[in-house]
Parts: C-alpha cells; sequence; structure tokens
C-alpha cells in the first residue's frame, strides 16, 4: 500500500516538529492508541487496536525515526504484530515546510505491508481504512495544534 498526502496546520514549524516528536500529543492522535512510550530520542514502542473489516486485532510494536533534520522532516519505521491477525511494517516519510509564519505544510508519503488474515481482506479494504485512519489522525493532530497546550513558550 502507498499513500501520500499534504495538511495544512494552523502553527509554526517549530511548533509542529515538537508535537510530531511528543509522546503524548501521538498518543492522543493516533487512533486506537492504548500505549506509546519513548524509549529514547528516535525510538517508541507503541500498543494499537484497529478493526479492519470484520477483523479486530491488538497490535504491539516498535517505531524508529530515521534520518531526522530538525525541523523539517523525518522518516518513520515501524512494525506491528497483531497475533493471529497478521502484522503490519512500513515506513513514512514526513516533511514540513513554512507556510508564512504561523503555519506550516506536513507531507507525507507512506508505504507499508500487510501480511496473514488481514490480508487477506483485499486492498480497496485495507486502502479505504488506512486513507480513514491517516484522515482521524490529521483530523486530531490540527484539534491539538490549536490548543493552548501547544502554546508558544514565554
Amino acid at each position: 500500500m502507498d499513500m501520500n498526502g499534504q495538511q495544512r496546520v494552523a502553527a509554526p514549524i517549530g511548533e509542529v516538529w515538537r508535537a510530531l516528536n511528543d509522546e503524548d500529543v501521538l498518543r492522543a492522535c493516533i487512533p486506537g492508541c492504548e500505549r506509546l512510550e519513548k524509549t529514547s530520542d528516535t525510538h517508541m514502542e507503541a500498543t494499537v487496536v484497529l478493526k479492519v473489516g470484520p477483523i479486530k486485532a491488538r497490535f504491539d510494536g516498535a517505531v524508529e525515526l530515521e534520518d531526522l533534520v530538525p525541523p523539517r522532516s523525518y522518516t518513520i519505521r515501524g512494525e506491528g504484530k497483531g497475533g493471529i491477525a497478521g502484522f503490519a511494517k512500513g515506513g513514512a516519510e514526513v516533511s514540513l515546510e513554512e507556510d508564512g509564519p504561523d503555519a506550516t505544510i506536513l507531507s507525507y508519503t507512506v508505504k507499508a505491508d500487510v501480511g496473514g488474515k488481514i490480508a487477506q481482506l483485499g486492498g480497496r479494504l485495507i486502502d479505504s481504512t488506512a486513507r480513514k485512519l491517516a484522515t482521524q489522525f490529521f483530523s486530531q493532530f490540527g484539534e491539538k495544534m490549536r490548543s493552548p497546550v501547544l502554546a508558544p513558550e514565554s
């Protein structure tokens, strides 16, 4: 599965970068995220519950941040195992570009593979679910960026 898109975020690039690296923000934005813990500056462990068609599974996995160019870009690589339901692995290239002093364009390109029972559901269902999850993530992320909790520090 390949997917890409853009999201305009109503916040300066530095704030968006900090939020993309903040485990509390990410935990709140990732659909179905039960647990997200940073174990180092570039490594996180997560538990996410997802429903794809008739299959609901809990995925435990690890995420690595690579090729960091603060506050402009990074690559996310990860793999999650969902027991009998299967697995998901892949990565995303994320880049940020200033859009004036108070907004940022966040661009992403995702490549992912799934296996096991989930893979048997078919490409259309998997793709539509992935697009729905991405839309939910960016909607939540945009809301978090408008939150006063993430206001610039004085």
